[in-house]
């Protein structure tokens, strides 16, 4: 049995490699156009200040979108979880929403509501106002409807921590903000830089929300090449250059990390949380909350109304057809199963067997997620029409780049699951005679299904809304929403792409949907607590009289 669970581990090993290769491959096709450009040409590319610029540019917006998703996304969880907050489950959900408008929508929606001649300016009756494109509108999009990442993994986390120890620095005379610094950050830390990771690489991968705010990144620059230069070999060397800024960020997170095991969720065992009394804070979080609620969510959808209407009135084709509608539904169901099937053995061997060889697949599988989708679409109509013709412009080498740029999505809700799995339940089955595989379908499967609804409804939900890839790779005649909405807008007809916008916002509600009715059933049993006074003097009256309730 031995032997035959050597050679299972040995499969699982070899399936997680060739799925590492195959999402690398977008790299090794910048690396062969970068060697065939030259070293000295690539150098002087690299090092030149038009580069130096774009690194600077991108660095800053990356860091200023991760800082303030971070930043929102840490009250709006305090409040959503740990508080008495009026309507709380409400807000849970409305705070959530915006992941699901894509970010060139919500750019076209500020351009449409703030920008020259947009919904501000014919209300004032003004000929145009500020412009809002550069960084404050490629930051502001791209916060706000990024910030829910964060968000989502933040108060997963929140709801299992085990009260005891914050109430135990309370009790020693430690101020809640002492407290929360020393106890509480040093449990949520690892959720929130998961959450972090996944905006960071992002935005560096944006493509949308950048080129319609006009500020220049390295996704912006490296499209402009593909698209004027007949020499794609600058294009490649600034592919590159984006690929080490990807392994320098999961570098830097694998470094954190791997302190994660020192700060514990005691979720298994555990009372929950007691409520904090807001009292005076009540109406500013209110307020706070609307705020953000109105700028991510009722704006985008305002302007897609009046655009739509205005478009109904004109007379407009503004409604999307059944085939844009359906295509958009099919590819993405698909690329949403071949990516969580890809992802298990990735998370298997990066959960089970923590290694060199671990950290090589993970960091693979994830390099497709930092490359702009163009870049993956031309590596990959490059592979088409060079060596497998008969995929080129196909629906498989479609549903293949959409694996490749989503594929840690799947991978990171796949190891969640697998982290709360205890192996001793495996090796208990196959001690009494199981196969691996009987194993595996039997006992692992059944305990990863929450983790593989979740990664494959957040492939869904990001597929729905990729725009370059569906561009370059869609066979001749094929169109979604995203492509129908891009290809409206560009020629001016924003009333023409709004029925197709709010038909996307309304699908991409559906796995969304699921998300939030799996997190509010985690949050079921911490909302019947009672409640406890905000006030760090009262927390000896919030701790339970049975000290044996704490352990």
């Amino acid at each position: 049995m031995a032997s035959r669970q050597t050679q299972d581990d040995a499969s699982v090993r070899v399936a997680a490699l060739v799925v590492g290769i195959a999402a690398a491959l977008p790299i090794g096709y910048l690396v062969w156009r970068a060697v065939q450009y030259g070293l000295s040409p690539s150098i002087d590319i690299a090092t030149s200040s038009r580069t130096i610029a774009l690194l600077r540019s991108t660095l800053v917006l990356a860091v200023a979108v991760t800082a303030t998703s971070v930043a929102i996304a840490l009250p709006v969880a305090w409040l959503t979880v740990r508080t008495n907050l009026i309507g709380r489950k409400l807000w849970a959900i409305v705070t959530v929403l915006p992941l699901v408008i894509p970010t060139y929508v919500g750019s076209w929606a500020m351009i449409g509501a703030v920008g020259p001649r947009g919904m501000v300016a014919n209300v004032l009756g003004v000929d145009s106002i500020p412009s809002i494109y550069g960084f404050w509108g490629a930051w502001a999009s791209l916060s706000l409807f990024s910030y829910p990442y964060v968000l989502l993994t933040v108060r997963a986390a929140w709801v299992r921590l085990d009260p005891s120890l914050e109430e135990a620095s309370l009790m020693l005379g430690r101020s809640s903000w002492h407290t929360f610094r020393h106890v509480v950050w040093p449990q949520l830390r690892p959720a929130a830089s998961s959450g972090a990771l996944l905006v960071a690489l992002y935005t560096l991968s944006d493509f949308g929300a950048v080129t319609m705010m006009r500020y220049d990144t390295f996704t912006r620059e490296i499209y402009l090449q593909y698209r004027g230069a007949l020499e794609r070999g600058a294009s490649a060397v600034l592919g590159l250059i984006l690929v080490v800024l990807t392994v320098s960020v999961i570098t830097g997170d694998q470094q954190l990390r791997k302190r994660d095991d020192m700060y514990r969720l005691h979720g298994s065992g555990a009372r929950r949380s007691r409520l904090v009394e807001l009292k005076r804070l009540q109406a500013p979080a209110l307020a706070g909350l609307g705020i953000l609620s109105t700028l991510a969510l009722i704006v985008p959808l305002s302007v897609i109304s009046y655009w739509l209407v205005r478009g109904v009135r004109a007379s407009e084709p503004v409604w999307p057809s059944w085939s844009l509608i359906s295509n958009s539904l099919i590819v993405s169901l698909l690329a949403a199963a071949v990516a969580t099937i890809a992802s298990i053995p990735v998370a298997l061997v990066i959960q089970r067997s923590p290694g060199r060889f671990a950290n090589t697949i993970e960091r693979l599988s994830w390099s497709g997620y930092a490359l702009p989708g163009i870049v993956v679409a031309l590596a990959l109509v490059y592979l088409g029409a060079n060596a497998i013709p008969w995929a080129y412009q196909s629906t498989g080498m479609l549903i293949f780049a959409y694996s490749i740029l989503f594929l840690p999505q799947a991978i990171g809700a796949v190891r969640s699951s697998l982290i709360q799995v205890t192996p001793s339940l495996e090796e208990a089955s196959l001690l009494l005679g199981a196969q691996r595989f009987t194993t595996f379908r039997k006992i692992l499967l059944p305990l990863l299904r929450p983790g593989l609804g979740a990664g494959a409804g957040l492939v869904f939900l990001t597929t729905m809304k990729e725009l370059p890839a569906t561009l370059l790779l869609s066979p001749t005649g094929f169109s979604t929403l995203a492509t129908r909405i891009w290809n409206s807008t560009s020629e001016g007809f924003l009333g023409r792409s709004a029925g197709s916008a709010l038909a996307l916002v309304l699908l991409s509600s559906v796995p969304m949907s699921f998300l939030l009715v799996r997190n509010q059933g985690m949050m079921s049993d911490h909302s019947k607590q009672p409640i406890a006074s905000h006030d760090a003097g009262n927390a000896k009256q919030a701790l339970p009289s049975d000290p044996t309730e704490t352990r």
